[in-house]
């Protein structure tokens, strides 16, 4: 008669080792709990440190907002482009504009421009916690299409160490080995069930 094991019937250290096999960067993401709310990958610090007033900061906002609608409705055409033309020039450093941009160039097959918009949200995304985590998986997702492995774990690594899930998950995806030790033990489980 075949046993059942459960996780519960290991030692604390034997389903340590398991969890860091099965999520291989929660326990490396020493800036998570200074970040990331545990129910969520959402950040809880994002600062607002822009020298333009807060009318011109709102008015920018709300232009972004309308070109992402403008985008999220298929109009990658001119018009959604000339509003996030028009935030950024009252908000030149506003990370999120370039961020969201840089989704709707990907969108529109424009990579290199996306790549150019990327670069700069996590340039003057040093405050804005958030939206440099989502830049730098959006690049990390462009490095993996043009095959720059090293490039796309670097940006997935920083993204994962600020409590992305997406990002932990790519890092697992990269690495062949970990992949194949997770596919290995998952099957192995399934058979003691």
């Amino acid at each position: 008669m075949p046993q059942h094991l459960t996780k519960s019937c290991l030692s604390a250290h034997d389903q340590q080792v398991l969890e860091s096999i099965f999520n291989p960067l929660e326990l490396t993401s020493a800036l998570a709990p200074q970040l990331i709310n545990a129910d969520s990958t959402e950040v809880l610090i994002d600062v607002d440190d822009y020298a333009e007033p807060k009318e011109i900061v709102e008015k920018s906002k709300l232009l972004e907002i309308e070109a992402v609608k403008l985008v999220e409705e298929n109009h990658l055409d001119e018009a959604a482009f000339e509003k996030f033309r028009e935030a950024l020039a009252l908000t030149p450093k506003r990370a999120s504009i370039y961020n969201n941009r840089a989704q709707a160039l990907r969108l529109a097959g424009k990579d290199e421009d996306a790549f150019d918009d990327l670069n700069k949200a996590i340039e003057y995304g040093a405050t804005q916690h958030k939206t440099k985590c989502h830049a730098l998986c959006q690049r990390g997702v462009l490095y993996r299409k043009m095959d720059k492995v090293d490039d796309a774990r670097r940006d997935f690594e920083e993204a994962a160490k600020m409590g992305s899930k997406f990002a932990k998950t790519q890092l697992v995806e990269i690495n062949p080995f970990a992949a194949l030790c997770n596919q290995m033990l998952r099957q192995a489980f399934d058979q003691l069930k």
